[in-house]
């Protein structure tokens, strides 16, 4: 980091519950993604962790001044924890994977240049997994739950619930919050007049360890917020723009 330290250029926020395997790999990916975007900082949110997550993150922070931690008490959810790293992120421009290296850093240039590209029209490029590595079970969950996602909230998103997305923070801030907001953030970006962009990313297989939060791509247990998201775009009353201003 450089003189900008305090106001890096992106924010790569990842919640992690009991990843202590992935840890040190996946901070030396995301290192060796950003070295050319500029100024950055990791922020890891260590949501809850019983293994040996922490002592791993506090071991490579030492070294690494854009390495940022912070620890929930107690588990809160993989909603709850991005929401956290995004609120003490220092960048206007976030990013997001998941914690367990399956969500392959290198896209992030590509992903980030998308959004500046966009213009401050573009609210959030979502990643789109190609080749998935999970159970044909998972993936076929995946798939009806995307279906009928689509046709519900017609976000035009294929696949919401991949991990790496790269957005506005006020975009993100000023969106309504609840537990899986993060699989709703297209149909929610555009509820607010934000374009929402697509870029298509590797999926990679799980670096070490098991999946430590539940799958939304099971449609029984996202049903309910489904019909919230619904009702919310339903309510959606058109935000004023301001074209002028005297001081």
């Amino acid at each position: 980091m450089t003189e900008t330290s305090s106001h890096p250029l992106l924010s790569v926020v990842v919640p992690v519950r009991n990843e202590v395997g992935n840890i040190a790999p996946l901070v030396a990916d995301i290192e060796k993604a950003c070295a050319g975007i500029g100024a950055f900082e990791i922020v890891y949110v260590n949501d809850g962790s019983t293994d040996g997550t922490a002592a791993a993150l506090a071991d490579l922070a030492t070294t690494r001044p854009w390495l940022r931690v912070l620890t929930h008490a107690e588990s809160c959810g993989q909603s709850a924890a991005v929401r956290s790293g995004v609120r003490h992120a220092r960048a206007i421009i976030v990013a997001t994977l998941d914690g367990d290296g399956q969500n392959d850093p290198a896209f992030l240039p590509e992903m980030v240049e998308t959004l500046q590209k966009g213009g401050l029209h573009a609210g959030l490029v979502q990643g789109q997994r190609v080749g998935r590595k999970d159970t044909g079970f998972k993936r076929w969950q995946s798939k009806v739950a995307n279906n009928v996602r689509v046709r519900v909230l017609r976000d035009e998103t294929r696949d919401t619930g991949c991990g790496l997305k790269c957005f506005r923070r006020e975009a993100y801030l000023a969106l309504p919050y609840f537990d899986a907001l993060h699989r709703f953030m297209p149909a929610l970006m555009a509820r607010e007049g934000y374009q929402v962009l697509h870029v298509d990313v590797r999926d990679r297989p799980r670096l070490s360890g098991v999946s430590n939060y539940g799958f939304f791509d099971r449609l029984w247990v996202g049903i309910l917020d489904l019909a919230g998201v619904w009702w919310l775009i339903r309510r959606r009353r058109r935000v004023p723009r301001i074209v002028s201003e005297t001081l």
